[in-house]
């Protein structure tokens, strides 16, 4: 196996030659079968607030469509859906297309429409209803008012890596790139009718639950487990879905789940999104063929990037431990689709990377509805039909497309 000479910097990082101790064996090509979770607000198409209370037939519509890929989420004004296994991103865009289509069509139906956003511009999260499901009843009694404030929605991708200790190895390792997903995906610049000053508010709400964040780092997926037997055994959990971390096993598929990421309100952005992260993880897959992997850095430090990418999406600049310095995110999305340009070719999803950087020249949702409550403010808007504007954006542009 070839071995590096030296330590290369890539986007922030450096690419490390494994010790001779830790020489690996050749393992067998994970799949890197693809699927993506998204969760949507249901809003009133008059007064633009939240559905608070959408009538039940509402799901059960979608259900008829659409069979166990579209579920309630923990309030009653999201909806959630769930991508079949695809293949590739070919395959995930026809089967999320669909989704977002028929939630659409079935809300229309019902007076409601839909916005793909991680917060409601001006919704209060006081005001909404919890769910009638066991599971989400027993988070409202086990969290309190942490949970009830869960007026947020996201995108998971799950990426089918088949064997357990390489699912470990490389969830160690594709960590250190969740900041840079993260500041491509931001749409939640609101909070409760406030502009937050964050790209994603959405992360401050979520990491006031227990169990979330960074995953740290494992050997192997023995220690893993016995991590999670730790709490599983002293009854703190029921189970690994308990887990909400920023990337994760999962716990009911041979998957490592990327959770760190808003909402994309336009569908193309999402799949570049996902693009993105299953090619970091074939990347990160051949350098280990090569006996290499990306060097960790310590939570401390890929957590300022990760609030940097919070604080200020793609407009700011992160940490480039490398070189020791900031630099801008427009420079580190080039460096990105080069570094993933190789995988991203086999795995098939080129031209979806190769969208990141178009995203960054013209600002992704949370960009998008600043400029729209900015614009309509000049106008002679007040605060709050600035702010209904957004959401008037907001179901255009989730039905962009699809």
């Amino acid at each position: 196996m070839q071995r590096l000479s030296g330590s290369v910097p890539y986007v922030g990082g450096m690419v490390a030659a494994l010790d001779p101790e830790e020489v690996l064996v050749a393992l067998a090509r994970p799949a890197f079968t693809i699927g993506i979770e998204e969760e949507y607000l249901l809003v009133d198409p008059v007064s633009r607030d939240l559905f608070v209370d959408p009538p039940p037939d509402l799901l059960e519509r979608c259900r008829e469509i659409l069979g166990d890929q579209v579920n309630p989420e923990f309030l009653r004004a999201q909806v959630e859906v769930g991508t079949r296994v695809c293949t590739d991103i070919a395959g995930v865009r026809t089967d999320l297309s669909h989704l977002r289509r028929s939630v659409i069509d079935v809300a229309a139906e019902h007076g409601a429409a839909v916005i793909a956003a991680s917060t409601h511009p001006f919704a209060r999260w006081g005001k909404q209803l919890i769910t009638n499901k066991e599971r989400y009843q027993m988070l409202a009694d086990d969290l309190g008012a942490v949970v009830h404030r869960l007026m947020i929605c996201g995108m998971h991708v799950h990426v089918g890596i088949e064997d357990p200790d390489l699912r470990i190895d490389l969830l160690n390792q594709v960590s250190y790139f969740l900041p840079h997903l993260l500041a491509l995906s931001t749409s939640s610049p609101f909070w409760q009718g406030t502009n937050t000053g964050l790209k994603s508010y959405r992360m401050s709400v979520f990491r006031s639950m227990p169990r979330t964040g960074l995953p740290g780092h494992f050997s192997s997926w023995g220690e893993y487990q016995r991590h999670v037997n730790a709490l599983v055994d002293t009854e703190v959990i029921e189970d690994a879905t308990k887990l909400w971390w920023d990337v994760r096993p999962s716990a009911r598929y041979p998957t490592i789940e990327m959770r760190i990421a808003d909402i994309c309100t336009s569908m193309e952005d999402g799949l570049t999104v996902a693009a993105l992260y299953v090619s970091l993880l074939g990347m990160l897959f051949h350098r280990r063929e090569r006996n290499q992997r990306w060097r960790q850095y310590a939570d401390m430090l890929v957590n300022e990037n990760v609030w940097r990418a919070q604080r200020y999406g793609i407009e700011g600049s992160l940490i480039d431990f490398g070189r020791g310095e900031l630099v801008p995110y427009s420079e580190l999305a080039e460096e990105f689709v080069a570094l993933v340009a190789e995988a991203a070719a086999e795995l098939g999803c080129s031209a979806e990377v190769a969208r990141a950087p178009e995203i960054v020249a013209r600002g992704t949702s949370a960009e998008r509805q600043l400029a729209v409550a900015r614009r309509a403010i000049a106008e002679g808007a007040d605060e709050h039909e600035a702010l209904q504007a957004v959401v008037d954006m907001l179901i255009a542009d989730t039905a962009e497309g699809v």
